[in-house]
Order: structure tokens, then C-alpha cells, then sequence
């Protein structure tokens, strides 16, 4: 009978994968690939003191800077971790409603998610709570860089050290992995949302104009490179937001030199992490990694002219993982799916 029943409850259960990132979730299912991709954004209604979910991801991310009072518009991760355990929590029910439909009735999924190699065990605890109560029936965890590896195809469980840099909106994980496991890694709490304040602030400190964290996003995307350019100018950008001289709206042009200087703090820590995750690694991997090179995965991997900035600062070959940005999810569910990685997943 029960084995009538776990096959009952078994049949049209789908394993999840999920990439749960300070900027994106991901949301890898068994068998049909990555099926969501939104930001980490949860929007907050309170109406008589009462608080409710008015929306998730991209409509809640369109929300950003511009609510009325009563709502709040929450990112219930910063650095890669949970900051709001109750709002992470409805946020990856309704992501995983939002895979499953309306008829989760008999799905008892596992599921997999990720976590920074540099967090604690309460913070994992609190991923494992948080998915648990959304409706897992065993959550399973593993750690981002070895995901981001896996994803971007490296020699993970063979005796070859390679090392990966996975560079997300919280944090950049700098990790040595050589036979599934993490030979030396380091978190290091810099990131993409860095960059965006690294932006609103030099804007403010040279122009006196006050920018909004999507505005600043958007010229990240758009104009953010990690070498100055050859004619030391580069794109002109038009940004608009508030004159704090005079206190009103105002349009004006910065170009892409300027860009390049207000990244240069947040770019020279991710390398800062870098080098001192090659000074750790044990001499026989730190051969290994001249020739295997090292593999940048993550949204900031996408920042212009990033591979040749490391590729000046350690002489080693650096390429750009082929999808640097869904890399940890693919990664993840990779490990779920293919007998070889189990070993890498953690039970909390």
C-alpha cells in the first residue's frame, strides 16, 4: 500500500532546481529546462495594518522606486542571503505555483537551491525553512560556485583544479574545485548591486544629481565596462533624475569614462578576491589553473572588457562562460537530474 502511495504521490512530481539570487530567481524543473526567470522582487500591500502579496517579479520589480505609501516594494535577499525570512518565503511559493499551476495538489517536489559558499548555518537553515514551508518534501543544497561550475560545463569531478568566478548581485564567489568538491573558496560580499550604488554615488558626489538604483542598473547594462575607453570618453550617456541644488528634475550627459571610474572600486574588490584565492590554492591546482584558465560566470560576468581587466591583473587565461547568466540555475538542476554530481548536494 504505501508503495502504492509514494508511487502515487511520486507520479507527475517534478524535482525543482532554483537559483535563489539577490537580483534573479531561477527556477530549473526536471526534464523541461529552465522555465522561470524573474527578478527577486516582492511588492507588499498594507491595507488597515494588514499586509498582503500584491505581486512578484517583474511586475513587482516595474514598482521599484515608485510607490505610494502603502505599498513597499522588498528584496527579501541582500547579499545572496535571505534579510526577510517571511517574504522569501511567499516569494518562492508563488514562484513555484507559478511552475506548477493549479494542480500542485499531489506534488511533493524535491528540491535543490543554492546557496553562497560563504554563508552561515542559520542563513542556510533559513533557505531550507523557507522552501520547506513553500512545499517541499526535502530540500537539498548546494553550494553556487560548484552550481556556476557545473553550468558552465568544467571538468568538475575529474582530479583537475579549475577555478570559477561567479560574480551575482550580492555577492562574487571565487572557488578552486577539483574532484566535486570545493578545493578553497571565498565569498566575497561585492556584487552587482554594488556597482549600482557605486554609480548613484559618484553621480551624486560630481554632478549633484540624485539617481534612482534602476536608473543606475540600466547604465550598468548598457554602458558599464571594466576598462577605461582608448579615447578616454567612450558613449555619452543622458541621464535624468533629481537636481539636489536646486531640487528639481533635471536631464544630464556623463560618458562612459565616468562609468568605468565609479566601477573601478566594486571591480578592483572582485579582483582583490581573485588574487587572493590564488594565493591560497595548493601548487598542484594552482598548475592546473595556467592551463585550464578561469571561467567567469554570473550577471556581472556580462560587464564589458571584465575578462581582459583579469587577464591583465593575474596573466591568466579568463573566458566568459556561454550563458554566464543562468549558469548556477542549469548548474543546479544538473546536479539534481545526473547521478554523477549528487555528491555535491547538501542536506541542511
Amino acid at each position: 500500500m504505501s508503495w502504492f502511495l509514494s508511487n502515487f504521490f511520486k507520479f507527475g512530481s517534478q524535482n525543482m532546481a532554483i537559483d535563489l539570487g539577490t537580483a534573479n530567481t531561477l527556477v530549473y524543473v526536471q526534464d523541461r529546462g529552465i522555465v522561470l526567470n524573474e527578478p527577486s522582487v516582492v511588492a507588499i500591500e498594507t491595507i488597515n495594518g494588514i499586509k498582503k502579496v500584491k505581486a512578484v517579479g517583474d511586475d513587482a520589480k516595474m514598482m521599484m522606486g515608485k510607490t505610494p505609501d502603502s505599498i513597499e516594494a522588498i528584496r527579501p535577499l541582500r547579499d545572496g542571503v535571505i534579510a526577510d525570512i517571511e517574504i522569501a518565503e511567499e516569494m518562492i511559493k508563488h514562484f513555484i505555483r507559478k511552475v506548477h499551476g493549479k494542480r500542485s495538489l499531489f506534488r511533493y517536489p524535491e528540491i535543490v537551491i543554492c546557496v553562497p559558499s560563504g554563508s552561515t548555518s542559520v542563513e542556510r537553515r533559513a533557505i531550507r525553512d523557507a522552501a520547506s514551508n513553500a512545499g517541499a518534501s526535502q530540500v537539498f543544497l548546494i553550494l553556487e560556485p560548484m552550481a556556476a561550475a557545473i553550468g558552465a560545463d568544467m571538468p568538475v569531478t575529474e582530479p583537475v583544479g579549475s577555478m570559477v568566478v561567479d560574480i551575482g548581485g550580492g555577492t562574487t564567489e571565487v572557488a578552486v574545485l577539483s574532484l566535486r568538491g570545493l578545493a578553497y573558496t571565498t565569498s566575497v560580499r561585492t556584487g552587482g548591486d554594488k556597482m549600482d550604488e557605486a554609480i548613484v554615488s559618484y553621480v551624486r558626489r560630481h554632478h549633484n544629481l540624485l539617481i534612482g538604483d534602476s536608473t543606475a542598473e540600466r547604465i550598468k547594462k548598457d554602458y558599464g565596462t571594466a576598462i577605461r575607453p582608448a579615447d578616454d570618453i567612450g558613449e555619452l550617456i543622458t541621464i535624468k533624475g533629481r537636481d539636489l541644488v536646486n531640487g528639481v528634475p533635471k536631464e544630464i550627459t556623463i560618458n562612459q569614462a565616468h562609468v568605468a571610474e565609479a566601477l573601478s572600486e566594486p571591480i578592483g574588490a572582485i579582483v582583490e578576491g581573485v588574487r587572493i584565492a590564488l594565493e591560497n590554492t595548493a601548487p598542484e591546482l594552482a598548475a592546473d589553473i595556467v592551463d585550464q584558465g578561469i571561467v567567469l560566470t554570473g550577471g556581472g560576468a556580462l560587464i564589458q572588457g571584465l575578462d581582459e581587466h583579469l587577464r591583465e591583473e593575474t596573466g591568466l587565461p579568463v573566458s566568459v562562460a556561454e550563458d554566464p547568466l543562468s549558469c548556477v540555475a542549469l548548474g543546479t538542476g544538473r546536479a539534481m537530474e545526473d547521478p554523477i554530481f549528487r555528491g555535491v548536494l547538501m542536506t541542511a
